[in-house]
């Protein structure tokens, strides 16, 4: 399979499925979700997608666990949307990247006041 149009399969998930959580997803756990990418395999039969949970502990544990009761809703509505032969396999992960990058500058700037007030 082409490279191109793996990424475009991977671009188009990702756009359906945040639409899919924003406006179609019903259950009052789910809060401020943000599908921050999705990988396929190469003969498209497999999605991971990878997601941004916002709140506190317990508002993202109870969001993750309404996502994961959805996937398949999530995987049906993908593959109605999606023109291929066979609708991917979903799977969620979650993505700590932004966390993880807010913690390097929180850590940045706490070293900055620290040698500022030498």
């Amino acid at each position: 399979m082409s490279q191109l149009r793996t990424e475009k399969v991977q671009e188009f998930i990702k756009q359906e499925l945040s639409k899919i959580i924003l406006t179609e997803l019903k259950d009052p756990r789910i809060g401020f979700v943000t599908v921050t990418r999705v990988d396929v395999t190469g003969d498209l039969r497999s999605a991971k997608a990878y997601v941004s949970l916002m709140g506190s502990a317990e508002e993202k544990a109870a969001t993750w666990q309404a996502l994961q009761k959805a996937v398949g809703h999530l995987r049906s509505e993908i593959g109605k949307r999606i023109q291929l032969r066979f609708s991917p396999e979903m799977s969620l992960h979650i993505d700590e990247s932004l966390e993880y990058g807010a913690h390097i500058n929180e850590l940045l700037a706490k070293l900055k006041r620290e040698e500022a007030d030498r």
